[in-house]
């Protein structure tokens, strides 16, 4: 029961965060309430959603308002708020990062709960983290952060790897928790004072084929099928 309202408080606290940054995002292309309010949403359950699908769960937030109606607190929030919330990446930064740090701590204890194996828990921490974010940037016309050269899905999978390790020493199911939301916060941190990244694949733009050339190429050889047929 008590380990059933911490994962709750900590799924609680990930939305809020997570709605948090996809509205503050919403607000600076000058979204409306209504949209501002389903780019958080979508933020906040993206990943959530997609882990529960896949582990052959109720989706978490169609058993209860609460996810919902903390959405709509977070918006009020930035309204209230919004001068200290909307300006600068920071605001941003701080909130992502704890909603991506609490959202992989309860992708991992929700599978390990079903029954999978630590690999398929790990997985599902990432996705549960990082999913919401993808389609928050796609809908906003952004080139989603998990695919750019950031240490953002590299920070869950550590975050994952970490609390893999320590739950093989068999604690207190608090100290992995805790260690791998310090390791995907840490790790975010460094990487932005830093500016650590992963390595990008380059190619030459003298041997790299022009879009359009691609398309039209396709087009003829369909043409010479169609043809033949």
């Amino acid at each position: 029961m008590e380990e059933t309202t911490f994962i709750i408080v900590i799924e609680v606290l990930g939305t809020i965060s997570f709605a948090i940054s996809g509205i503050r995002l919403a607000a600076a292309k000058n979204y409306d309430w209504f949209g501002a309010y389903v780019i958080g949403l979508v933020t906040a359950i993206g990943g959530g959603t997609l882990r529960d699908v896949l582990i052959k769960v109720p989706v978490f937030w169609m058993e209860s308002w609460l996810y919902l109606a903390v959405t709509g607190l977070s918006l009020l929030t930035v309204l209230i708020f919004r001068r200290t919330l909307v300006g600068g990446f920071r605001t941003l930064f701080i909130f992502d990062a704890i909603g991506l740090a609490l959202f992989v701590v309860i992708g991992i204890e929700k599978s390990l709960a079903m029954g999978y194996p630590m690999w398929v828990a790990i997985t599902m921490g990432i996705i549960t983290g990082s999913f919401g974010g993808v389609v928050r940037d796609m809908l906003i016309n952004e080139v989603p952060l998990f695919f750019r050269k950031d240490i953002y899905a590299t920070a869950c999978l550590a975050g994952g790897v970490v609390y893999s390790l320590v739950w093989l020493l068999d604690v207190d199911p608090i100290i992995p928790q805790s260690l791998c939301a310090v390791t995907v916060i840490g790790l975010r941190v460094l990487a932005v004072k830093y500016n650590w990244s992963l390595p990008v694949l380059k190619v030459d733009p003298n041997i790299q084929p022009d879009a359009e050339d691609e398309m039209k190429n396709i087009f003829t050889l369909k043409r010479k099928d169609n043809k033949l047929k």
